[in-house]
């Protein structure tokens, strides 16, 4: 099994920056991707970015050249890096572990003057 807890989120202004982190524990040598993803409410949960085990990244449309997704392995810990944030990113962000399909709690990001 593997446990996930994400922290970071907060309120921000438009253009700002913010750096989420995601803590992993439990059967870590089982996970293949680490994911983020974000859900606003009446909205379906979307995929913002992913880091594979060998340490390759991908990315939506949408966040590229904003996001970027990375890790500390010393750590256990899987970060979100956010700039130029605008108010469309305002969402609960997630992340997940596969092919276990662990997710954690959720951390609200609210991009608002």
């Amino acid at each position: 099994q593997v446990q996930l807890v994400e922290s970071g989120g907060g309120l921000v202004q438009p253009g700002g920056s913010l750096r989420l982190s995601c803590a992993i524990s439990g059967s870590i040598w089982s996970i293949a991707v680490m994911g983020w993803y974000r859900q606003t409410p009446g909205k379906q949960r979307e995929w913002v970015a992913n880091i594979i085990r060998n340490g390759g990244t991908s990315y939506a449309d949408f966040v590229q050249g904003r996001f970027t997704v990375s890790r500390d392995t010393a750590k256990n810990t899987v970060y979100l890096q956010m700039n130029n944030l605008k108010p469309e990113d305002t969402a609960v962000y997630y992340c997940r572990a596969s092919p276990m399909d662990s997710w954690g709690q959720g951390t609200q990001v609210t991009v608002s003057s």
